[in-house]
């Protein structure tokens, strides 16, 4: 087992009614592997896995597994701030057979010492044999891994590598130089990729790859054999989307541009709600431009129609005038995430701006009547 290049740290596609979306989740996994990823990672960050009950983390896994069927391997996260439960996990999912390695986070909201964080890695590590990739993700976590506690780990037998999130270039070269050769530094910000594998490190646990798996792969691996003219190609093409990845927490937008793109239902368990409406469309222009959707025509465009958009999820109604081609209206098949049929409904469609404001105008018993930015 080679663990190098690309690996997708997957979202968890859910439906509306909070539950998993197994077929959706299916064929992300399908789809990545067909794309030429590297391997996958389920269960981190980027899947929600604080929301994830135990046996949904483990079907997640589990079907991440299945569908990979040995073409790639499969990094399952585990993490805990408590070390036994940490330990507990670690054993449970070192269990199945087609895990190949475990990544698990430092100790969250506890803010341990360099010393209580070697003891808490230490000790899951000599209680599993599958190899395990630390992750160093303080703007998560609070703390960090500092250079010098990875060079003790890095003497413990299963600990593979790190997952570097600190976003300090300095603090990953610092680990680069303290480190064995044979320990694996994969960063953990898809825009400072290129910069991390000219310094020793040997690739990316992305985000980005949740929307493009084979770009994201074929930059990586143009990066390891050193073209540098083919790797940076497709780092200033796609530099804008990894940034924008990020634009809101983690995973709200790669989750809204998979929507975008038909990939998933774009739902969230709480504590995360959609993205506000502004950045939202700075994200739908940056995704358009990337090539990943269609760009929206216009606002000169003869043949455009218009759709009204009503809803009264919170009480009163409200409607809110489309185009529709935006992407939220989708030519009236478009629904909000947390919107559901029960609340809302839409008008349309009209043939111009007029006569949609008109029906607008005359719709009875609305408390608040508003106009989209695609307008």
């Amino acid at each position: 087992m080679t663990l190098r290049g690309c690996g997708t740290a997957l979202v968890t596609p859910f439906h509306q009614d909070g539950s998993i979306d197994e077929s959706a989740l299916r064929n992300l996994v399908s789809w990545q592997v067909d794309s030429g990823i590297d391997f996958l990672i389920p269960c981190g960050t980027t899947g929600e896995t604080p929301t994830l009950s135990h046996d949904e983390w483990l079907h997640v896994i589990d079907i991440t597994i299945e569908v990979a069927a040995g073409r790639v391997p499969i990094v399952a996260g585990a993490t805990s701030n408590s070390t036994h439960d940490a330990v507990e996990k670690a054993k449970e999912v070192a269990a199945r057979p087609g895990v190949n390695v475990i990544l698990t986070a430092s100790p969250y909201y506890n803010k341990p010492t360099q010393e209580g964080q070697y003891q808490h890695f230490r000790a899951i590590a000599e209680a599993v044999e599958k190899p395990l990739v630390l992750y160093n993700v303080p703007g998560r976590t609070s703390v960090n891994i500092e250079p010098s506690t990875l060079a003790r780990l890095a003497e413990v037998p299963n600990i593979l590598g790190v997952k570097e999130a600190s976003g300090n270039i300095t603090q990953i070269a610092e680990v680069l130089n303290a480190v064995p050769g044979t320990f694996l530094v994969f960063s953990g910000d898809d825009a400072i990729t290129l910069p991390v594998i000219a310094l020793g490190g040997v690739g990316i646990i992305s985000v980005a790859s949740n929307e493009i798996p084979a770009e994201m792969a074929a930059m990586t691996r143009a990066a390891l054999d050193n073209d540098w003219v083919a790797a940076r190609t497709l780092h200033r093409k796609y530099l804008a989307l990894m940034q924008a990845n990020f634009i809101e927490s983690n995973p709200l937008p790669v989750k809204a541009v998979l929507a975008m793109m038909g990939k998933i239902e774009e739902n969230y368990r709480l504590p995360l709600v959609p993205m506000r409406r502004d950045t939202r469309s700075k994200l739908q222009k940056i995704v358009a431009d990337a090539g990943l959707i269609s760009k929206p025509a216009g606002p000169s465009a003869e043949a455009a129609e218009f759709f009204v958009y009503e809803n009264w999820l919170a009480g009163p109604h409200k409607i809110v005038v489309h185009r529709g081609n935006c992407g939220q209206c989708n030519h009236g098949k478009g629904r909000p995430a947390g919107h559901d049929a029960n609340h809302a409904r839409w008008h349309g469609p009209y043939s111009t701006l007029a006569e949609a404001r008109q029906v607008a105008h005359d719709m009875p018993n609305i408390l608040i009547r508003s106009e989209c930015k695609c307008i």
